[in-house]
């Protein structure tokens, strides 16, 4: 959680909501995700850096106890070395 900023934005592609806003709020998400899936691993296929975004192409396993891979794309945007909005871009 020392990598978000306490402004943290989480969006999903291509809703312009926010799905999730601040640091309590993307905290609770991760500790029921993780209590969920034991197995949880993602491995980082491509990694695009570009100014102040990290563009990470993962792929997924044991999410909330699936074998089934998923493949998602996440775009990190950083500010004062903090990501501060996040959006995830799923197929």
């Amino acid at each position: 959680m020392d990598s978000f900023s306490p402004d943290i934005t989480l969006y999903t592609f291509p809703d312009p909501d926010p799905t999730l806003e601040g640091l309590d709020a993307v905290q609770n998400f991760y500790s029921r995700l993780f209590e969920a899936s034991p197995n949880l691993h993602s491995t980082i296929l491509n990694r695009i850096v570009f100014n102040n975004k990290i563009i990470d192409h993962e792929r997924i396993v044991g999410r909330q106890g699936s074998d089934s891979p998923l493949e998602i794309v996440v775009v990190y945007e950083v500010s004062e070395g903090k990501i501060f909005k996040l959006t995830a871009i799923r197929n």
